[in-house]
């Protein structure tokens, strides 16, 4: 038997990685329905999270200043916080960006975190999927009553990983520590909203 080499694992993580952003999409509501069970937003705010991403894809695609050519920048929304990532070419077109997002009716609150500069390679892109593969495993490892570490949203971005969910403090406390110690990992950022 053949193992897999290093370049065909992070090949496979990305690719399961961007095809997860497709699933929403295909299933709609019901991937909303099935993750409610374990989320402690509300089904009504999961949908719109989901409506949120949209919308900023939307808005960076149709942009007539053609955005989504002048950077590698995403949207993540978590009970209507919405956390943007990723290289823009200029800082008027992060701020661009910004502020389209802020102007998105549901949206709360913008954490921007978009950095100014070449887009990340492919190979950083597939280094991040395979942190993000490993820090979503390190949380089965905590062992708190009541903890479901589906519950934490995790976006890893040059090597930053950005936590996001609804969890107590002791919660957020556990997961930074075991987060902090993967492999890889530069720095932790939390977005937690605590319950």
């Amino acid at each position: 038997m053949r193992l897999a080499t290093p370049l065909g694992i992070i090949t496979i993580l990305l690719g399961i990685n961007l095809l997860s952003g497709c699933a929403p999409a295909v299933v709609g509501g019901a991937a909303t329905g099935v993750s409610v069970v374990h989320d402690r937003r509300s089904a009504g705010a999961a949908l719109e999270d989901q409506n949120i991403e949209f919308k900023a894809l939307h808005v960076k695609t149709r942009d007539p200043e053609n955005l989504y050519r002048r950077g590698n920048f995403s949207a993540t929304s978590y009970n209507k916080v919405v956390l943007l990532t990723g290289q823009a070419d200029t800082n008027d077109v992060r701020e661009r960006y910004v502020n389209m997002i802020r102007k998105i009716a549901e949206v709360k609150r913008v954490v921007d975190e978009i950095k100014v500069g070449p887009s990340a390679s492919i190979t950083q892109q597939g280094n991040d999927a395979y942190i993000t593969s490993k820090v979503k495993i390190k949380l089965f490892d905590i062992k708190l009553p009541d903890f479901d570490p589906t519950r934490v949203k995790v976006v890893t971005d040059m090597g930053n990983v950005y936590l996001m969910g609804i969890v107590s403090q002791k919660e957020a406390d556990a997961v930074v520590q075991k987060v902090r110690y993967v492999s890889g990992v530069k720095r932790v950022v939390k977005i937690f909203e605590y319950r």
